[in-house]
């Protein structure tokens, strides 16, 4: 398939997986329209890939269901279409469950779940017209429990389930649905969960995370521009056996669970 002159929307856009993922896409000549809620990095985003016309970035609040629903207009009104919706907005929590707060609890599952639905709803019929894709970023945390994570897993096992929900409801109007379920990546978002449940030794935090990889001494943690190719591959209508899908990228750290 030829990207020339289709439209990719991704939320979360200027994030670190969200990069890679406009990068890659952008070079087989889509057009993206990136929604992020931080403006500035939107800004240093359209300055960095330099892609002119084929790049719309979209301030938006993907926890406001009505910036959901503007997201998408703006993007049809621009490019006229859309043939795939990455929801990848999403936000990391964790600590012990009996010191959660409401607040916590209130803005991982709006951004990570509400979100993720709303986009979702807004994108529907231009999806249909288009035969086209979404695909959802999830978590291995959506697939297994991960102590001190109770929070973050439901909002990603909520995204999961949401995915096979939509791509049965979905699947007699065109549109394949899938979850992307990636393990710990290289990006800003992995840093601040170091400095910000770390105690100050972000090494020994990596050093935990790490230990429950199957690679022992070769484990690493996956890189964005990896996600981003998984998620090139899997948008391929060539692919469209492949619907309701929870897809590990994880180094196996599901795969005996």
């Amino acid at each position: 398939m030829s990207w020339h002159d289709k439209t990719v929307l991704i939320t979360g856009g200027s994030g670190g997986m969200g990069r890679a993922i406009v990068e890659r896409f952008l070079a087989e000549g889509a057009n993206l329209a990136v929604a992020d809620i931080n403006s500035q990095r939107l800004g240093e985003l359209e300055r960095d890939m330099k892609a002119g016309p084929r790049l719309l970035a979209i301030p938006t609040d993907v926890t406001r269901v009505a910036d959901c629903e503007r997201m998408i207009a703006v993007t049809l009104a621009r490019f006229g279409g859309l043939d795939l919706l990455v929801n990848g907005a999403g936000v990391w929590v964790e600590g012990p469950s009996d010191e959660a707060t409401e607040a916590e609890w209130d803005r991982t599952l709006d951004i990570n779940l509400k979100g993720t639905f709303f986009a979702c709803r807004y994108a529907i019929p231009a999806l249909e017209k288009a035969s086209g894709t979404i695909l959802n970023i999830a978590s291995d945390a959506g697939l297994i429990g991960n102590a001190g994570a109770a929070i973050y897993c439901a909002s990603k096992g909520g995204v999961v389930l949401l995915t096979k929900a939509l791509a049965r409801e979905l699947a007699p109007r065109g549109i394949r649905v899938n979850a992307i379920c990636p393990c710990d990546v290289e990006t800003p978002m992995l840093k601040y969960q170091a400095e910000t449940y770390g105690e100050s030794n972000p090494k020994a935090y990596f050093d935990k995370l790490l230990a429950i990889y199957p690679q022992g001494a070769r484990a690493r943690f996956a890189r964005a521009e990896e996600v981003a190719e998984f998620v090139f591959q899997i948008a391929s209508p060539k692919l469209t056996p492949i619907t309701g899908a929870a897809l590990s990228i994880d180094f196996g750290t599901t795969a005996g669970l």
